[in-house]
Order: structure tokens, then sequence, then C-alpha cells
């Protein structure tokens, strides 16, 4: 069992930025692939980007390469999102995710637990 815990959310103009933290918790941290999803009012649940288990490879959605940047310290068990140049559309409730596979980690059916969430809200 992991246990994912996302931090960093908040209330940001639209040029701004955040950076969003997830601490995990339970088995070791470093065997799983991780991602970051988002989820806004009435859509569908969505890649935003993910990481190896080594943090060699990363994956970007194409709504947010160049803007949003993943990594991951496997010393403090935690991933990151930098987020910048955020723009309203990217308003969105942001789920991390843990995959013991490292197969299609764009993919929502590929992860194995998730975190509660925290908020994106991006105001014009």
């Amino acid at each position: 069992q992991v246990q994912l815990v996302e931090s960093g959310g908040g209330l940001v103009q639209a040029g701004g930025s955040l950076r969003l933290s997830c601490a995990a918790s339970g088995r070791t941290f470093s065997n799983y692939a991780m991602g970051w999803f988002r989820q806004a009012p009435g859509k569908e649940r969505e890649f935003v980007a993910a990481i190896s288990w080594s943090g060699a490879i990363t994956y970007y959605a194409d709504s947010v390469k160049g803007r949003f940047t993943i990594s991951r310290d496997n010393a403090k068990n935690t991933v990151y999102l930098q987020m910048n140049s955020l723009k309203p559309e990217d308003t969105a409730v942001y789920y991390c995710a843990a995959a013991r596979k490292e197969t299609k980690i764009t993919t929502v059916r590929v992860y194995d637990y998730w975190g509660q969430g925290t908020q994106v809200t991006v105001s014009s």
C-alpha cells in the first residue's frame, strides 16, 4: 500500500506559477512510476505529466509541454510538479498517482494508488 498526499495548490493569477508536491509513504517510493493528472468540473480526469522510477524519463500532455516540469526526489519520497505560465484552463483538481508498472504511464488505468487531490485555480 502506498499513501499519497498532495500539497501546494491554491489561487493564482494567469501567468503565475505554483509548485505542487506529492509526499508518498508506505512501500518503496523508487519502485513506482509517478504521474500527475487533473480533473476539471464536468470533465474526465486527464493526464498531465509522468516520470519513470529513476526520474530519467518524463512525459507531458501537449497542453502543458514547455510550461510544466515533473521531477522526483527519491530520498524524500516526493514528486513535484512545477507549473509556470498558468492559464485559466489549467484550473482543476490535481491528483498524483503511483504505478507499479512503468508502461503506458500516461494513462489513468495503469495507476494503482491515488492521492486525494489539491485544487488549483487560475484567475484571468
